[in-house]
């Protein structure tokens, strides 16, 4: 079976800085990615994507009808049974809203001559700190169907407490003298992970294969470390997608951090005001900065951005891809792409420079620069030059 993931304009840029390297269904939320829940519970044999144009050399276009879901949507029983259901005359709708239908690649996502299947309660992410707001959830979906009818790999360390009974630890997991509390929550430990001793870990948690939680971290429930990450430090509903490094001291909350990111030692995000009102962050499709009816709100992080040690970032930041932020003081909420500095101003980062560190970072993954990432961050740079207003001074 086929499948096309769709961005629509308007969900691309709300999902901004985290599409500027990726379509919406290749963001994780829970244990697993968007596109990885539908491949899992349809059989999915081959994913296709239509978003922005020049992401298509990473991630291609289907040359022939297929089925076509919405690249935010989220799998809800409802919905996959209303899928699986649908006729090539059909679209799967609430309200106004498309959520899924066969349609061939140049055709417009929209009901047009189709019947209108309705479903009630469909659940989309669909800006940044949805995320993390659906983070929970999401995480008790994906571990009901990771392992579902499967047995946990055994504990094999006696110095680790665990509370409740919803732990699973996948093979080549090590565990020492840490505690789990998972009657608050379950608590996923992928293959190949650890978790280092005097961790303090609270459900619902997701470690993604081959990551590391460092000695005495303090994870406070509804997160997800993704894959080839370490974690220290105090982090709270937070979703990390992979790749990237917290590994020391300081605080996470309701935040969003891209692949290839690195926070210095205590790095720090404020994620409440001290007047306790609703946190505005930056909205790239409006360009403006939006309301987003939560009292609780920090940090989001593009692909490849960095921060130095001693960071503060205030409530409801934004920063987007391949940004460098180093000096005291708070920087600006708004952190535009490939930005070089901190509180007292930013220069450039140019992509000669980029591709230089990201080399070397990827190196340490066993991993290459490749000409089309290149070309991804080249066209990101263009993108993104209307937001360094510095070089129009």
């Amino acid at each position: 079976m086929q499948v096309t993931f769709i961005d629509q304009k308007e969900s691309w840029y709300r999902m901004l800085p985290l599409t500027y390297t990726r379509p919406v269904s290749e963001l994780r939320v829970g244990i697993l990615k968007i596109r990885e829940k539908w491949e899992k519970l349809l059989g999915i044999n081959e994913s296709n994507f239509i978003s922005k144009n020049y992401l298509e050399i990473q991630f291609p276009k289907p040359s022939s009808k297929t089925l076509f879901i919405k690249g935010g949507l989220l799998p809800t029983p409802e919905v996959v049974i209303a899928i699986k259901e649908l006729t090539d005359n059909q679209a799967l709708v609430q309200g106004e809203i498309v959520l899924a239908g066969y349609f061939d690649p140049e055709e417009p996502f929209e009901v047009g001559s189709r019947e209108a299947v309705q479903v009630e309660n469909s659940v989309s992410a669909d800006y940044p700190w949805d995320i993390f707001r659906l983070n929970s959830q999401e995480i008790r979906s994906d571990f009901e169907l990771l392992t579902n009818g499967r047995e946990s790999q055994p504990l094999n360390d006696p110095n680790t407490k665990v509370y409740g009974d919803q732990v699973f630890i996948e093979e080549g997991a090590v565990i020492k003298s840490a505690v789990l509390n998972s009657e608050t929550g379950p608590i996923y430990i992928g293959k190949n992970s650890e978790v280092q001793e005097g961790a303090l870990i609270r459900g619902s948690l997701a470690l993604c294969d081959h990551s590391v939680i460092n000695m005495g971290a303090k994870l406070k429930g509804d997160s997800t470390i993704g894959p080839h990450s370490k974690v220290g430090g105090e982090v709270s509903n937070s979703v990390i997608q992979g790749y990237s490094n917290k590994a020391h001291d300081g605080f996470l909350g309701n935040a969003v951090i891209g692949e290839w990111c690195n926070l210095g030692a205590d790095t720090n995000n404020s994620n409440m005001k001290n007047n306790y009102a609703n946190v505005k962050m930056w909205d790239f499709d409006s360009s403006r900065f939006k309301d987003t009816g939560l009292q609780f709100c920090g940090l989001i992080m593009g692909d490849h951005s960095k921060c130095g040690i001693n960071t503060m970032f205030n409530t409801g930041t934004t920063v987007g891809v391949s940004a460098n932020i180093f000096g005291d003081g708070f920087p600006r909420n708004f952190i535009p792409s490939f930005a070089w500095g901190g509180a007292s101003g930013f220069s450039t980062y140019p992509t000669r420079k980029v591709f230089e560190t990201a080399r070397l970072v990827l190196a340490r993954r066993e991993k290459e620069l490749t000409e089309k990432d290149e070309a991804i961050m080249e066209a990101i740079f263009d993108f993104t030059s209307e937001f360094r207003v510095w070089e129009k001074k």
